[in-house]
């Protein structure tokens, strides 16, 4: 096989990356040009090691601009078998170093060679230490980046609205129902912006028919699928009030498992609460603990809002109890209804961020559907 071609060092033209608040980090632009030489944003970073594909192409990612902590981000190359969607979502990437050929047998092209094909801009040579530090202390925040000049990436930037009380799952969910999987069980989905891997688990349990997040819920029932699933997907879930109206006819009527946005819906239908994190939790290594075993689970996290504890027991009723909390900052990740045959979790169970530790969820929905037949 013919080696790929190597572009010399310091071919890249010099770019900014310009903080709201005013920062300016120095780097270099790889990727698609953007527009004017302007990209926005809102900035978050993700502390993944490995699995940098399959978070570009993640949906929940939409209105959202990636920075890598990890300093070397495309050694491995990418492959359509790690894609998580038709195409990435994100709005560009931010990086300390891409390597200038990977290295993988697996890889049927570069990183920045997969960038440029989808459009998606991006910037190196990045102080991605000092940038992570800033945002730990800033939250995530306006961004924007280019090879414009200062002035006005830093307007692009002041103007950049973030996620908060966007729609942002509009623009990534299907447009018309299709099916995946050949299980034994019927599942609808709703799609938020639902990733490859979660339907690939789904589809060993179930013959699983994909719907559009605005899909009523009466025609859902009318299927008479054994269980509903509600998918991840991007932005600020009390954007979202037509979705969890429909998670709310549903409830009582079908067994319900959430996950990530899919879960922060299903809080709010139940009469629980959503906010924003500082910075979200975007990585692959977040301690989860188990309430009723005590097991603490490694888990692949990707979510910038978050369901209120306090907000399960309104008036002094619970309405849901939390079943998995998060070690590093005690952030509920998992709630059960009280009541009702639902349940979902803030984390991503599909994911394999090296374990495994969380596959069970899926098993959990089966015995939840096979007690409702029962």
């Amino acid at each position: 096989m013919t080696a790929a071609p190597v572009a010399p060092f310091g071919a890249a033209p010099p770019a900014l990356l310009v903080l709201a608040d005013g920062e300016v980090f120095e780097g270099e632009a790889i990727g698609a040009a953007a527009p004017s030489g302007i990209a926005t944003g809102e900035l978050v970073f993700n502390t993944v090691l490995a699995g940098y594909q399959e978070v570009v192409t993640d949906p929940s990612y939409a209105g959202q601009v990636i920075a890598f902590t990890y300093p070397h981000i495309g050694n491995y190359g990418v492959t359509p078998e790690d894609d998580e969607a038709d195409r990435p979502w994100c709005r560009g990437i931010v990086v300390r170093d891409v390597p200038r050929r990977p290295s993988s047998w697996r890889a049927r092209a570069s990183l920045e060679e997969f960038l440029d094909r989808h459009g998606i801009p991006g910037i190196t040579g990045v102080d991605t230490r000092r940038l992570t530090r800033h945002i730990r202390e800033a939250g995530a925040i306006g961004c924007a980046f280019g090879t414009a000049g200062e002035r006005e990436l830093a307007a692009a930037a002041a103007a950049e609205p973030g996620t908060t009380g966007c729609d942002l799952v509009s623009g990534v969910t299907t447009t018309e129902p299709y099916r995946v999987g050949t299980g034994p069980l019927s599942v609808v989905a709703y799609d938020f912006g639902v990733k490859q891997t979660m339907l690939e688990c789904l589809g060993r349990i179930a013959t699983v028919t994909v719907v559009p997040a605005g899909f009523p819920a009466e025609q859902t029932l009318a299927m008479a699928p054994d269980g509903v699933f509600l998918s991840n997907g991007p932005g600020d879930p009390a954007a979202l009030p037509g979705q969890a109206a429909i998670v709310a006819d549903l409830i009582g009527r079908v067994p319900v498992f959430g996950i990530c946005l899919g879960h922060q819906l299903l809080a709010t239908a139940l009469g629980g609460r959503t906010y924003k994190l500082p910075f979200g939790h975007h990585g692959g290594n977040h301690p989860v603990r188990r309430l009723d075993t005590g097991a603490v689970e490694i888990t692949s996290q990707n979510h910038n809002y978050a369901v209120s504890a306090e907000s399960l027991a309104p008036g002094g009723r619970p309405v849901a109890e939390v079943t998995h909390v998060n070690l590093n900052d005690g952030v509920v990740e998992g709630i059960k209804a009280t009541g009702a045959a639902a349940f979902g979790v803030q984390y991503h169970p599909e994911a394999g961020p090296g374990p495994h530790d969380a596959r069970y969820l899926f098993d959990e929905f089966v015995a939840m559907i096979e007690a409702q037949r029962a």
